[in-house]
Order: C-alpha cells, then sequence, then structure tokens
C-alpha cells in the first residue's frame, strides 16, 4: 500500500515524539536525586535514527541552560558530543557550531572533548565535512583564546599511526596544513609533526628497497603490456580515480607510496602558502621558511638515512636565489660551529655539498662562492692539525673535515664543467686557485675516507685538468690494509659507507637532476612523479 508515493507498511514513523521533560526540569529533578528523566535523555541521543529534527531541538534546549552544565554533567556532554551532527542539514550543523560555541564559551572544562571530537573527524571524509570540522575549530578558537596551546597535544595524539592508508595520511595531512592557516601560532608545531612522521616513513625503508620493488613492478608491466591492452580498453572509466595525485602514478612500494602522497600535499600547501595569485609574496615567504629551516634543524639533521623528506627545503629555496643562499649561509654557519654536536656539523657539510652539486637552479656564481668559503675553511683546518699529534686519519677527530672535504670534490665532480664553461683558462686559473693539492696530500687523508666513488670521479676529473694526481695516494690507501678508526655516533653524518649510483660510468655534467642526500650522494628520489612536477594546489586538492 502506497499513500502519495510513501510505502505506508515498510515506513516507520516520523519521530517527533520525545519522552521525558525538558532539559532544564531533568537538570532540577538530577539535583534532587531523581535520575529517571536524566537517564532518558541519554538514551534519547544515542538513538541511531535521531532526527534533524530531534537534534536541532536537543541542541536549542541544551544552549538555553549551557551554564548548568558542569563537570558533574559530562557524560550528558559526551553523549552530545557524539551526536551525528556532521553530513547532517545545514539547519543541524549550524546549531551544533552555536552550541559549540556557548560550550566552550561557559564551560571550558570541556574545551579538549570538543577538540578531539573535531579531530576525530579528519579521517577520509566528504570535502563538506572537513569544512564543517574547521568552522568549528575556529569558532571555538575565536571564543577560547587559548585553544593553540590545548589543540596541538590532540592533534599529535590523534594523528593516525604511519601504516594506516594513504587516503587516510593525505586526509589527516592536509586537514593539519588546513588548520595551521587559520591558527598560524602552530603552523611551526605542526610543520614539525607531519615532517617527523615523514621521517619515520623514509628510514622504514632503504632507498635500493624501494627502487628494487618499482623495478620489479615494472618489468612485469611491460611484460603484460601487450596482451592486456587488447582488452582493458573499457576498464579505466569504471576504474576509481585517486584525483589527488598530479599524473595518476602510484607507487608500488607502500611505504614509499604513503611518503609520496604525504609529500605531495605538504609541497603543494609550500607553494600555495608562499604565492598570491600566482606570485611569490616575499614576507610569506619568508616566514614560512623560518619555520621549516626551524624544523629542518631540530628533527631533519639528526635523522639518519633520510633520503627524500629533506626534499621540502630544497623545493622551497628553488622559489627565489635569496632563499637558496640563505640555506647555504644557515648550512656553513652550522659546519664551522665549534659548539655544535660533530653529527650536525657534518650532516650540515654534507646537504650543503649535495645542494651545491645537484640543485640545477644554483647558478655557478653561488657555487664558486661555497667553495670560496668552504676550501679556506679547509685549509685553515690542515694548518691547524697537520703538524699536531693528532695529524693522522680518525673520523671519530676530524668528522667535519672529511665531509667538507666530500663535499667539495663532490661538488666539483658535477659542477667543473659549467664552472669551465666559457673560459676555460679563467676557469682553470680559478680551479688552480683552490690548492686541492694541498688538502689531498695532506696528513689528514680525506681520500681515504671518501666515498669510493666520489674519490675515483674526482681523481679522474683533477687528472684530466692537471689539478692533482691523487692516484698514487689512492693505491697507497689500498695497499694499506689498517682500517680507518671509523666513527660511531648517529645521525645523517655524510656517512662514507654507501655509494652514489650516479658516479658510475660518464662523468656526470653540470645540469644532473637534483639530488639531495647528504650520507650516500643518493642520484634518485623515490617518487619522480610528485618530486619532480609540480605538485596540485593546495587549497583546491579534491577530497
Amino acid at each position: 500500500m502506497e499513500i502519495e508515493g510513501r510505502d505506508f507498511l515498510n515506513t516507520p514513523p516520523k519521530k517527533t515524539v520525545r519522552f521525558g521533560g525538558t532539559v532544564a526540569n531533568t537538570l532540577a529533578k538530577l539535583q534532587k536525586g531523581d535520575t529517571s528523566d536524566y537517564e532518558l535523555i541519554k538514551h534519547q541521543l544515542s538513538d541511531p535514527d535521531i532526527k534533524d529534527a530531534q537534534i536541532i531541538s536537543w541542541l536549542q534546549e541544551f544552549r538555553t541552560c549551557v551554564t548548568q552544565l558542569g563537570k558533574d554533567h559530562e557524560q550528558l556532554i559526551y553523549v552530545v558530543l557524539k551526536l551525528p551532527w556532521l553530513g547532517r542539514s545545514q539547519a543541524v550543523v549550524e546549531e551544533y557550531l552555536a552550541f559549540l560555541s556557548n560550550l566552550v564559551s561557559a564551560q571550558t572544562v570541556y574545551l579538549r572533548a570538543c577538540l578531539r571530537m573535531v579531530v576525530t573527524n579528519f579521517a577520509p571524509n566528504l570535502p563538506r565535512t572537513f569544512d564543517h570540522c574547521h568552522q568549528a575549530l575556529q569558532l571555538i578558537a575565536r571564543y577560547v583564546p587559548s585553544t593553540s596551546r590545548f589543540l596541538m597535544p590532540i592533534l599529535s595524539d590523534k594523528f593516525p599511526f604511519v601504516q594506516k592508508s594513504s587516503r587516510t595520511l593525505e586526509c589527516y595531512v592536509h586537514n593539519l596544513l588546513r588548520v595551521s592557516i587559520y591558527i598560524p601560532d602552530l603552523r611551526r608545531d605542526i610543520l614539525e609533526l607531519i615532517i617527523s612522521k615523514m621521517l619515520t616513513l623514509d628510514v622504514s625503508a632503504p632507498r635500493s628497497e624501494i627502487e628494487e620493488v618499482e623495478s620489479g613492478a615494472q618489468q612485469d608491466a611491460n611484460g603484460a603490456s601487450q596482451d592486456e591492452c587488447l582488452f582493458d580498453m573499457d576498464e579505466e572509466e569504471d576504474a576509481p580515480l585517486d584525483s589527488s595525485r598530479a599524473d595518476g602514478a602510484v607507487m608500488v612500494h607502500p611505504v614509499a607510496e604513503r611518503l609520496d602522497t604525504m609529500m605531495a600535499v605538504l609541497l603543494a600547501y609550500i607553494k600555495d602558502i608562499c604565492h598570491v595569485n600566482g606570485s611569490l609574496d616575499i614576507e610569506k615567504t619568508k616566514a614560512v621558511y623560518r619555520d621549516l629551516v626551524s624544523v629542518f634543524d631540530k628533527v631533519v639533521l639528526p635523522t639518519h638515512a633520510s633520503c627524500h623528506v629533506q626534499y621540502y627545503m630544497f623545493y622551497l629555496c628553488s622559489f627565489r636565489l635569496g632563499l637558496a643562499e640563505a640555506f647555504l649561509d644557515h648550512l656553513w654557519k652550522m659546519l664551522q660551529a665549534p659548539n655544535q654536536p660533530p653529527v650536525l656539523r657534518q650532516a650540515a657539510a654534507g646537504y650543503m655539498g649535495s645542494f651545491m652539486a645537484r640543485a640545477k637552479f644554483l647558478p655557478v656564481s653561488t657555487v664558486k662562492a661555497c667553495l670560496d668559503l668552504l676550501v679556506p675553511w679547509l685549509h685553515l683546518y690542515i694548518d691547524s692539525q697537520d703538524a699536531g699529534s693528532k695529524a693522522f686519519c680518525d673520523i671519530n677527530l676530524h668528522g667535519p673535515f672529511y665531509t667538507a672535504c666530500q663535499a667539495v670534490f663532490y661538488t666539483l665532480i658535477f659542477r667543473h664543467s659549467a664552472i669551465l664553461e666559457g673560459n676555460m683558462k679563467k676557469g682553470l686559473a680559478y680551479l688552480q686557485g683552490l690548492n686541492l693539492e694541498r688538502i689531498v696530500m695532506c696528513q689528514l687523508n680525506p681520500l681515504r675516507v671518501c666515498l669510493p666513488a666520489v674519490t675515483n670521479m674526482f681523481a679522474a676529473i683533477t687528472r684530466k685538468y692537471q689539478l692533482v694526481f691523487c692516484y698514487t695516494i689512492i693505491e697507497r690507501n689500498n695497499r694499506n690494509l689498517l682500517p680507518v678508526v671509523s666513527c660511531s655516533t648517529g645521525g645523517n653524518s655524510g656517512s662514507m659507507e654507501e655509494e652514489d649510483d650516479f658516479l658510475h660510468g660518464e662523468t656526470p655534467q653540470g645540469d644532473s637532476v637534483v639530488g639531495m642526500t647528504p650520507g650516500s650522494y643518493d642520484s634518485h628520489l623515490h617518487s619522480p612523479r610528485s618530486f619532480g612536477s609540480p605538485p596540485v594546489s593546495f587549497l583546491q586538492r579534491p577530497f
């Protein structure tokens, strides 16, 4: 039987009836020891089939007596905070937001509970849901100035486990960064939280492992493509699309895919924050730079075996030469600061060398200016050590020196062509003026400590241009069976045990791809998609 298009027999009656007294009367009865109506309200609010009209009616009543809802009524408030207001009609959303505003204003004891409720909904959801969550947070922050102090621990505590799906991590990171836009006091802490989680992923999967998985998957795809292309012409129309990706590429390695997704969101955020109507905003960019450098110093520099996360810093530096020069100056000051831990000084030298060698946007003049700082510093170090009792090869004693040497050698491997280009005579005079022979021949013996690939390529280039003849020392080092005293400290300290794949084969040219790992001087980033192409606009990312 149907009446006006309604299936009468199979449709439950609309809920317009509620039981018990008003909220105000119920609270009054509770004070006298009568809990019956109080429990009835909690039961009705917990009804999974509760209707919009009922939610609005309840919320309006709660707002009229919010000053009475103190700590003694936390169970009731927790039930209200669990009401399914998201995804409801606009009227429900507006009434719920008004209730939250009244509640946190009158009863700050519930601030943490309200914040937790909102942040919990940062999980994968509809775009409108996220918008309403941020409306709620902005309202709460407006009425409670101390919101940021209570919000940050909750954002950290609610961060999904890094083994969750890429989509879960993507949504949470995106929403965290949205928070930083309207609560700017939290931006540095939010960036630190996100980058720390990305580092956890980065160090958990070695580069070789990821490349092996991706290479195997590519080979399998190539082998099957000829057969599959005959049958899959219509499949793409029905396949679910990951609309957040710039070109649809997905990493096969699960850790690499999660890291790649988070990195894409972060880079899009950096780009959008620094640009206004397509033009770089210098003041905003400087502010972001200060925050990101602080995070870099705190969590990236001390992290051993980070291969990809540091790229966020180099991406920012690509926006303007002044940023790149400021970052190089920052690393230089870190390297030469004797009060800094050696492991951080070594990491700074490693990043400095990698950045100079691989960043295509750095002009030769900037590279030479950095070499003009590094090389004299090496000579001064040799002056202070060569005649002393510690003038022998020991990474524990001279770690920053060796990493700075490798940074210089590595930079010259990749940039010598650019230095010599245009005016060979002038370029050679500059290289000769560096007096590389003294560095190579000193008692500290840096060629014995540097990566073999770096040592061999540097030796080939310097012999070609008759700058230094390294092979005598290399052969002597090879004959010496005594091991180099090794460094046992942690951190990304420009470790000498890993090789750079890019250095095997022909001499690299000055316009080589950007690679950013100081320890291993890795030549490839795991994700050519997000790192090699412009990120999707952060504020316009589809969710």
